[in-house]
């Protein structure tokens, strides 16, 4: 199911012991949405990053999202707390294809050239790697609240 405009869900997980509460807020990666995703970006523990593996465009669109997330929520803040990223490359289970048009090595260069990117290749319509990405949302906007409540 496509997402038209925004929509967000409560995800719950238990870290380190640690009971936490991802409020997942999907703006929809069209152009049209940009002007009114900003006000999202404020209060964010962590942002995620999706593109669609079989879509060159959905990819080579990440770097403006991803310079529009740090100008919006993070504009002033020191490199070291930095809102952390996670990159999903989805739709890995669409069939007729020999090979994705966004090759996994290309997905993770660009995680590297932006620092510290963690990286899952997934599939929502099959729940594959799905539960593994989230919970490494949840790891690095914990250890984000955890670093920036000692500041």
């Amino acid at each position: 199911m496509n997402t038209v405009g925004m929509d967000f869900t409560n995800k719950e997980l238990c870290v380190d012991k640690e009971q936490v509460t991802l409020q997942i807020w999907d703006t929809a990666g069209q152009e049209r949405f940009h002007s009114i995703t900003s006000g999202f970006y404020r209060d964010a523990n962590c942002c995620v990053l999706v593109y669609d593996v079989n879509i060159l465009e959905s990819f080579e669109s990440l770097d403006i999202w991803h310079a529009q997330f740090v100008e919006e929520a993070d504009p002033i803040t020191p490199d070291k707390f930095r809102i952390p990223f996670v990159l999903m490359g989805n739709k890995t289970d669409v069939k007729g294809r020999t090979s994705p048009v966004v090759e996994k090595e290309k997905a993770v260069q660009w995680c590297e050239k932006k620092g510290e990117i963690a990286y899952f290749e997934t599939s929502a319509k099959e729940k594959s790697n799905v539960d593994e990405a989230f919970m490494e949302v949840a790891r690095k906007a914990l250890l984000y609240v955890r670093r920036t409540t000692k500041m």
